[in-house]
């Protein structure tokens, strides 16, 4: 149950810079009165502002500040549940929050509209709507339950019943089902991803083996191949090394040529000279018979013989010369032998050379393909990483089943639970419970005010009311002193089904204006009888223009306006 004790409010509204307190647990019946625009319906505002947020009347929020101090708006309340004091602070200009909870202010996590939430779903547990209908009853922009939409209606008969957490879990289970449908999207197409993953690792599996298999295939060829080359180049080798043994052993023959050549050719050239200078001579002596130099002459026989020497002499060098051109044609031709027989060879020996390349690049080839080989039929041995890939794809892919199957089973079961907590699952049944009780305690606080009518709430929480002369009236059909009474009736069972069930009870009843235009004097004396004698654990406010009712209440609250401002100027205390 919350137990308000106090409230007190400055700058706020019509009031001053001093706060104005009213004790809110002190009298069981509390008449409060004053002039239009003196304040009586201030309390009002302030109430529903410090805990709610919202005005009880149709004021923007920052109309609430005092247009003439125009800043230092505040409003505090004290209340009790179950043995915690709990104190509400708000205001505006500064804008102050607080939630104090046995002299302990809460710690701040987060923003105004977090706080608001805290305070109202697990400090007081109702909202606005729910709480002014069972506290407060006005005659000024107030809607009464009857004037409510039906979805209104089901809110404040939740609240007071207790079930509105279903509601609250209905909405859960909603979010809940909507996530485990989108998960159950996500996880079919993580199940088809894995599926393509497990193809195509598979695939790449077999395209390994395969792939392998034909890569030593092949290689194993080319190795065939290039050693049935090697092979041949060796015989090719073979063959053009036994011609160089040949060609080098008949070279031996010729050997020396161009040596003997070279002296042969300096011996021709000194004969040559020999042969030039006797040339001379046998011409000097043929043609001269006086020294052309001495001018002497020459004996004749002398120049005959020194003729026939010359003659002998050049004889004897012709035939040395003639067999000097053998021999040099011979060494020459011997030497075009060495010369021929050398290019052979040098031929002979730039094939072997070339042999041997081509036999050394085979014989590296083949051991690149044996080290290929190798390393294929190694990847191929500890291909065991791949085939572990594939595990892993089969794992997640069974994991995902798994999960898939458990979020489809999650979602019928919040299916079932969502069925369950609609509106006309649990929540109608708990309804159907208490509608009896609900309609039993309208009519008695009816009849209670001489208002003989029968007055039923089905479940979809529409009227049905008839009276000894009137069959199917409805709410609209009554006068407003009659709406007046179904909407007392119906505020004094909110209350009392709040007390049965200790949901949203409280001490505090507040009435506004009630007794000034819609009640006549009949059903006012039988209300106060009510209020005074019939609601239980309440402290009762009414405010009112009417100053003929002081005796009927145990205290009187009077407001004025003093210099602009809102006053209480006097709570007094009348015995009974």
């Amino acid at each position: 149950m919350i137990i308000f004790q106090k409230i007190k409010y400055k700058n706020f509204l019509s009031s001053g810079n001093q706060f104005t307190e009213i004790d809110f647990k002190k009298h069981h019946t509390n008449l409060v009165v004053g002039t239009n625009g003196a304040g009586k319906s201030t309390m009002l505002d302030a109430l529903t502002f410090v805990l709610f947020n919202k005005p009880f009347r149709k004021i923007n929020k920052p109309q609430l500040i005092n247009a003439t101090n125009e800043r230092d708006c505040l409003v505090e309340i004290e209340f009790e549940i179950n043995t915690r004091k709990y104190i509400v602070r708000r205001g505006i200009k500064p804008t102050v929050f607080d939630i104090v909870v046995n002299g302990t202010e809460l710690h701040r996590e987060a923003d105004d509209r977090a706080m608001q939430r805290v305070l109202e779903d697990n400090i007081l547990k109702v909202n606005y709507k729910s709480f002014t209908q069972i506290v407060i009853l006005g005659s000024s922009n107030f809607v009464p339950f009857m004037q409510l939409t039906s979805t209104h209606r089901r809110e404040v008969i939740e609240d007071l019943l207790d079930i509105r957490i279903f509601s609250l879990m209905n909405n859960i289970l909603k979010d809940k089902i909507r996530v485990h449908k989108d998960q159950v999207k996500s996880l079919d197409l993580k199940k088809e991803t894995l599926k393509d993953k497990m193809k195509m690792q598979q695939n790449f599996i077999d395209e390994l083996e395969n792939r392998g298999k034909q890569n030593i295939q092949s290689s194993n060829t080319k190795i065939t191949k290039l050693m049935s080359e090697v092979d041949q180049y060796m015989l090719e080798n073979a063959k053009l090394e036994e011609n160089v043994h040949k060609f080098t052993k008949d070279q031996e023959e010729v050997t020396g040529a161009r040596q003997k050549l070279s002296k042969l050719n300096t011996l021709r050239g000194k004969i040559s000279q020999k042969v030039s200078a006797i040339t001379k001579e046998h011409k000097f002596f043929t043609e001269n018979t006086v020294c052309p130099t001495c001018t002497q002459d020459i004996e004749e026989s002398f120049r005959l013989n020194k003729i026939e020497d010359v003659q002998n002499t050049a004889k004897e060098l012709k035939e040395g010369f003639n067999e000097l051109e053998s021999t040099i044609k011979f060494e020459q031709e011997r030497e075009r032998q060495f010369n021929k027989l050398s290019k052979e060879i040098t031929n002979l020996t730039h094939g072997i050379s070339q042999n041997n390349t081509r036999i050394n690049s085979n014989q590296r080839q083949i051991r690149d393909l044996e080290h290929e080989i190798q390393t294929i039929t190694e990847n191929l041995a500890n291909r065991n990483s791949e085939h572990e890939k594939l595990d892993e794809f089969k794992s997640n892919l069974q994991s995902t089943f798994n999960e898939l199957s458990d979020k489809k089973q999650d979602i019928v079961h919040n299916d079932f639970a969502y069925s369950l907590l609609k509106d006309d699952g649990v929540k109608t049944k708990i309804i159907r419970k208490y509608l009896p009780f609900i309609n039993q305690q309208v009519n008695r606080y009816l009849q209670m005010m001489d208002f003989y009518i029968n007055f039923h709430l089905d479940e979809e929480f529409k009227e049905t009311v008839k009276s000894p002369i009137h069959e199917d009236f409805s709410y609209s059909s009554f006068s407003e002193g009659e709406k007046m009474r179904i909407d007392l009736a119906l505020l004094f069972t909110w209350r009392e089904v709040a007390r049965v069930k200790n949901s949203v009870n409280t001490n505090l009843l507040i009435m506004d204006e009630v007794f000034d235009s819609s009640l006549d004097g009949f059903g006012t004396d039988e209300f106060l009888k009510i209020i005074r004698y019939v609601i239980q654990d309440a402290n009762i406010f009414v405010i009112s223009h009417k100053s003929d009712m002081y005796d009927k209440f145990e205290n009187v609250i009077k407001f004025d306006k003093i210099k602009g401002f809102s006053r209480k100027v006097s709570s007094e205390t009348k015995e009974d």
